[in-house]
């Protein structure tokens, strides 16, 4: 009985190993694809402007839209399942990609990948919710966030070897060994099908939803009177949502979720540090080129110093979790963010190494909260419902970046002076330090220590 036992561990901790690997590839995915845009562009014959928007802004788009659905899939179908089913897309969006003889049919399979992972990661998610004990959560959401954190900053330095040694065409294939190590890994997992709803699937809410979703980011890019009424549709569409999910028997998204304080707190929390997170990664090389004239590589060597702390802090804060309960870690990690953004305000920003301090101090704080916020949401959420809590979450995670870079767009003013180029950063800087202090409010409305689910769990798949 105990090797039995044992087996069944060790294979678990193969699929959830598998899992991981097929998870990262989404935010590898959203990053590498970057360096290659112009040499796509030249293939293709069309301008790296609508490159960008057919292969990037699409990839952004599906990826939020779609975890929803994905993770209630997971809950219906079975997470195994659907994570086995997102590396198998991905794989078809990458052969496609690969393959593809213009730009339409790019666009396509960068949506077909993008559905592959809004497919995987949520399903990893409560899979490492529901394999693993409690007092080993914390430490496996630390390497999750590291693991995913890693991805997004390596993107463009893998994209940029494989551009320069096979062309643009090997980030596509990039992705078929990683994918077939994955696969192997997941299938080691004996899954059996566990006790799931009978009721249809939602598609009338997936549809709204999804929808709402995609015209409100479309809303969020533009600067022109088409981004009012994208938005104003978008928002009828959410209204409609909520009302659908409402009446539905089997919700997509069942909004009661959101009366657990720590679900709706640790999820806010994510998506207010990753809107300061990515609005900071972008608008940092814009002021320091227009300062200092600062090359991409001088630049990049500043940024990685908070991608490092985070992930290094990721890993500390998982078993920091585990031991001291969310809200410390929590709590701990905002006033950390706060204090790197105190620094970088009081700075006048005359040499562009002031903000190496800054980075550090939001790097060690985001990956203080990361593990925690995500430990204590799911924590409260009865297991047949993790996908769909997964799904949200990472959800709010992307639409905190996608609100970020909006925010980005319509505060900050690089055109004039250098001082007024300085003053136009630190009102930016003012207002991330405000979005930091609700942060701040959600991480003390965490629980202590990790709160039990609100039913048992269902039988494992």
């Amino acid at each position: 009985m105990a090797e039995a036992a044992t087996g069944t561990a060790s294979g678990t901790g193969r699929g959830l190993a598998g899992a991981l690997l097929a998870a990262a590839l989404m935010p590898l995915n959203s990053t590498m694809i970057a360096v290659a845009v112009p040499s796509i562009s030249r293939t293709v014959d069309h301008d790296p402007a609508d490159v960008t928007q057919a292969l990037v802004a699409t990839y952004l788009i599906a990826a939020i839209a779609l975890q929803g659905p994905g993770g209630k899939l997971g809950d219906r179908l079975g997470h195994w399942r659907v994570c086995a089913f997102g590396q198998a897309v991905i794989g078809i969006g990458a052969v496609v990609g690969f393959l593809a003889p213009n730009l339409p049919v790019l666009a396509g399979s960068r949506i077909l990948m993008a559905t592959g992972g809004a497919l995987a990661v949520p399903a990893t998610v409560a899979l490492l919710r529901l394999e693993l004990p409690p007092d080993r959560r914390g430490r496996a959401f630390g390497m999750f966030g590291a693991i995913m954190a890693s991805a997004a900053a390596l993107g463009p330095i893998i994209g940029g070897v494989l551009v320069d040694a096979f062309g643009w065409e090997a980030v596509f294939v990039a992705n078929l060994p990683v994918l077939v190590v994955s696969a192997l890994l997941v299938a080691s997992v004996d899954r059996t099908r566990d006790a799931r709803p009978t009721a249809a699937f939602d598609w009338p809410g997936s549809l709204l939803l999804t929808g709402a979703l995609a015209l409100l980011v479309l809303g969020a890019e533009r600067k022109d009177a088409v981004a009012g009424v994208l938005a104003s549709v978008g928002l009828v569409l959410m209204v409609g949502f909520v009302v659908r999910e409402r009446r539905a028997p089997d919700p997509v998204i069942a909004l009661d979720i959101f009366r657990a304080r720590a679900f709706t707190a640790g999820t806010l929390l994510i998506c207010l540090q990753n809107l300061v997170m990515y609005a900071l990664l972008f608008e940092l090389p814009l002021v320091l080129e227009r300062l200092f004239d600062l090359g991409a590589r001088e630049t990049g060597q500043l940024l990685i110093c908070l991608m490092v702390a985070m992930v290094l802090m990721s890993l500390v804060a998982g078993r920091l979790t585990d031991r001291l309960g969310p809200r410390a870690l929590a709590v701990s990690g905002s006033l950390m963010c706060l204090a790197g953004m105190l620094v970088l305000a009081a700075g006048d920003l005359d040499v562009a190494g002031e903000v190496r301090l800054p980075l550090v101090l939001m790097g060690i704080g985001l990956g203080l909260c990361g593990p925690a916020a995500q430990t204590a949401s799911l924590a409260v959420i009865a297991p047949g419902q993790s996908g769909m809590a997964a799904g949200v979450s990472s959800t709010m995670r992307y639409l905190g970046g996608v609100a970020g870079i909006a925010l980005l767009g319509r505060v900050v003013d690089l055109q004039g002076t250098a001082a007024e180029a300085r003053d136009s950063h630190h009102l930016v800087v003012l207002v991330f330090t405000g979005v930091l202090v609700l942060g701040l409010g959600c991480a003390a409305l965490l629980p202590g220590r990790t709160a039990q689910p609100p039913s048992a769990p269902l039988s494992r798949e």
